[in-house]
């Protein structure tokens, strides 16, 4: 494995690049949604979105069933009330992050999710919450690994393993009774909380590499060091015009995409090797990492915050990415900023964690969507899903689909 760390080209999404960002290019932002967007449930909230999908990084269905993992949970009324004694969706929305479990929706027509329940009991998850990973169909007998983030004490990279069953009416999963923790953050590739209290450890993502058969693993993390210890260095800057040399504290941005090769093929044993791209001075959150492979190129998609930009820079919240001709490095930006696909600025927060599926399709939720005033509209469910064309270095929205539609690029029948 020492020869896997040592092919590893961590890349910079430097400075330079990133001045290159810029909101509302018809190309690279998401159409508005409507305030009068529909809700998945009136008593559920959900983000986080991961689509149940292959190795290969094909989202498959299961007997003609489309299935979805969501980070979810339950709406509080009773508890959440402002001074009048009404509702206030807002705090009930802001505190749902310490509440999450994993949940699954299916559906014949990939958009109208029906809700399935806990993906696990009470008591199986060793930490307070259940954070965001992947789902992976394993084979024609219905074998399903969830590799996903145990948090609170700690970040931990875990997997849980289930059977997924099907009949003419529903979609039921059995098991998810066993956590095996995978990995944390090292301290030497990877921040841990004893160097930084606002690191991030999580989000794994796990794929078989098309060229060499290898299972690996992206998953976010923070560059190594002591928190406001990193040095910008000119690699971190790029070439950054005259007058832009000043990085405030950017020193405290220092977001990078992790990386790690399983040991067998189980998936149960890891190895962390270094990052394969950082983000040091530019951003302090590169989260839901994940592939998508055409054309011969390695397509490396993120996500991220305006508001977890370093000073002197800016973009919206959205997807980004990078593009390489090997697994290894080295990734260059896509469009020349890593901005694929943004929020519009009059509407800047109205989706988020946004997953690009290989056919190009795009799946996000709904965070808040602005109204008249200073009046906005809670979402907790899924946005519509957009299409990017794939180009070379390039990327394009060329189309807007329905809410929630996330179709199957290949069915597996185990029934």
């Amino acid at each position: 494995m020492d020869i896997l760390r040592d092919r590893v080209i961590t890349s910079c999404w430097t400075r330079a690049d990133a001045l290159k960002v810029h909101f509302d290019d018809p190309t690279t932002t998401q159409p508005k949604v409507n305030i009068d967007f529909p809700v998945m449930s009136e008593k559920l909230f959900i983000w986080d979105t991961m689509p149940l999908r292959d190795l290969e990084g094909n989202i498959v269905s299961v007997d003609g069933w489309s299935i979805i993992f969501t980070l979810t949970a339950v709406k509080q009324p009773d508890r959440f009330k402002d001074k009048n004694g009404n509702y206030d969706i807002v705090k009930d929305w802001n505190d749902r992050h310490g509440r999450a479990r994993m949940c699954f929706w299916y559906a014949r027509n990939s958009k109208s999710w029906q809700y399935g329940g806990r993906v696990m009991n009470d008591g199986v998850s060793p930490t307070e919450r259940e954070w965001a990973g992947t789902p992976i169909l394993l084979n024609d007998n219905g074998d399903i690994d969830l590799y996903y983030t145990c948090v609170t004490p700690g970040a931990t990279i875990a997997k849980v393993s289930g059977k997924v069953q099907t009949d003419n009416n529903s979609v039921k999963l059995s098991g998810f009774d066993k956590v095996i923790p995978l990995f944390s953050a090292d301290g030497v590739y990877y921040q841990t909380e004893e160097q930084n209290e606002y690191w991030n450890f999580c989000d794994p993502c796990p794929f078989i590499d098309p060229n060499d058969g290898n299972l690996y693993m992206v998953f976010e993390g923070n560059v190594a060091g002591d928190r406001g210890s990193h040095i910008i260095s000119s690699d971190d800057m790029g070439d950054v015009p005259p007058g832009f040399e000043d990085v405030g504290g950017a020193k405290y941005q220092v977001g990078c995409i992790g990386f790690a090769v399983a040991r067998d093929s189980t998936g149960n044993n890891w190895e962390i090797l270094p990052p394969l791209l950082t983000a040091v001075g530019v951003n302090d959150q590169t989260e839901r990492p994940h592939f998508v492979f055409k054309d011969g190129k390695y397509y490396l998609f993120t996500i991220s915050h305006q508001y977890t930009y370093a000073d002197g820079l800016k973009g919206p919240d959205g997807v980004y990415g990078f593009v390489s001709d090997s697994l290894f490095g080295p990734y260059t930006p896509l469009n020349g900023s890593g901005l694929v696909l943004g929020n519009p600025s009059s509407q800047p927060f109205q989706t988020y964690s946004h997953y690009v599926m290989p056919n190009g399709l795009v799946t996000s939720f709904i965070d808040n969507v602005p109204g008249r005033g200073d009046k906005f509209r809670i979402g907790g469910t899924e946005a519509p899903t957009v299409q990017i064309k794939i180009v070379g270095n390039r990327t394009f929205v060329i189309k807007q689909f329905d809410y929630g539609f996330i179709p199957p690029l290949k069915n597996i029948v185990v029934r």
